[in-house]
């Protein structure tokens, strides 16, 4: 939980120190700090015994990652300690989430009023703004949030999943969006309520794990991990977007001054049959991971927009055409 970055001979000189010395505190280091850097070991050591006892063998990395948690739930949600517990098994773990629950609130920045950076504790802070600022702010050097550029950015672990058209109104989405934007690698993780948090945070920090061994590309990932209802472990299969279809519903209603109010959602919600989609994943109990894009271009509607084009051009100027 620790803002440092762990690896041999980080933040030292002098050349190796013996290996009886290493567990031993530093010149000018607290109690506090080594006691933190010990349980940081053996956390390490405990999800490399885990892993052998899974079966899975993981391609080494140079040094221990760094990673950006954030989510649109707020500091204090679960699934957010659940998510963030178990990432915390494969790198160091900095959280700068919002301080209040925003969800829908997609990719907004908060550009019309000062934003407040407050830390709750080591590792963990929290911002009055949106997902996307969290992410804005924290890989901006200056908030003091991050040691260095993250390895890779995670939002979640959501308090219900974000399938199909959903990923254009979700903070959660929209927190990894920012993140790719600015070239760090993305995942954003969201689970149906009714699964099991610890077993979903587990999967997520699976599928971080793996994206971090992954060579760079160059085009940034952005991946979408929804996970279904139950107890896990789930299949997880790679899927393109659905559809998702919500009630339009708009509730009119007055305040006890006789002012008019709108309150706005709250329909339900349906997607139909779509072969591949993430919801057939959802529908069949499975997982999905969807890759996402940042170039909306609609390539296939280029012909039909310059037939249009050329239709206004060849129209006569002037405020009578």
């Amino acid at each position: 939980m620790g803002r440092g970055v762990g690896g041999a001979g980080s933040g030292s000189s002098g050349g190796p120190r013996p290996a009886a010395a290493r567990g031993a505190p530093r010149p000018g280091q607290g109690l506090a700090q080594a006691l933190h850097l010990a349980r940081r070991r053996a956390r390490g050591a405990a999800a490399l015994a885990l892993g052998a006892q899974a079966g899975r063998v993981w391609p080494a990395l140079a040094e221990r990652p760094l990673l950006l948690l954030t989510n649109d739930d707020g500091y204090q949600a679960e699934g957010l300690r659940a998510l963030r517990a178990a990432l915390e098994a494969i790198g160091e773990v900095i959280v700068v989430a919002p301080e209040t629950e925003q969800s829908a609130t997609s990719h907004s920045l908060s550009l019309h009023r000062p934003l407040r950076l407050r830390r709750v504790e080591p590792g963990l802070f929290a911002l009055d703004g949106t997902p996307a600022d969290c992410v804005y702010v924290a890989l901006n050097g200056r908030s003091g949030a991050l040691p260095r550029r993250p390895d890779l950015v995670v939002s979640g672990l959501n308090h219900g999943v974000n399938l199909g058209y959903d990923v254009f109104y979700s903070g959660t989405v929209g927190a990894a969006r920012e993140a790719a934007l600015r070239g760090v690698r993305a995942l954003a993780t969201s689970a149906d309520t009714r699964a099991s948090r610890p077993a979903a945070a587990a999967l997520a920090a699976d599928v971080a794990r793996a994206l971090l061994a992954q060579p760079r590309q160059q085009v940034t990932p952005l991946l979408n991990l929804n996970v279904p209802p139950g107890e896990g472990p789930w299949p997880l299969r790679t899927t393109v977007l659905g559809s998702r279809v919500y009630d339009d519903e708009v509730t009119v209603a007055f305040d006890p001054r006789g002012r008019e109010y709108l309150w706005i959602g709250g329909g339900g919600v349906t997607h139909p049959e779509a072969l591949g989609a993430d919801t057939e994943a959802y529908d069949a109990g499975e997982a999905s991971l969807t890759p996402l894009v940042l170039d909306l271009t609609a390539f296939g509607q280029t012909d039909a927009c310059r037939s249009l084009v050329a239709s206004i051009a060849a129209r006569p100027l002037g405020p009578g055409r």
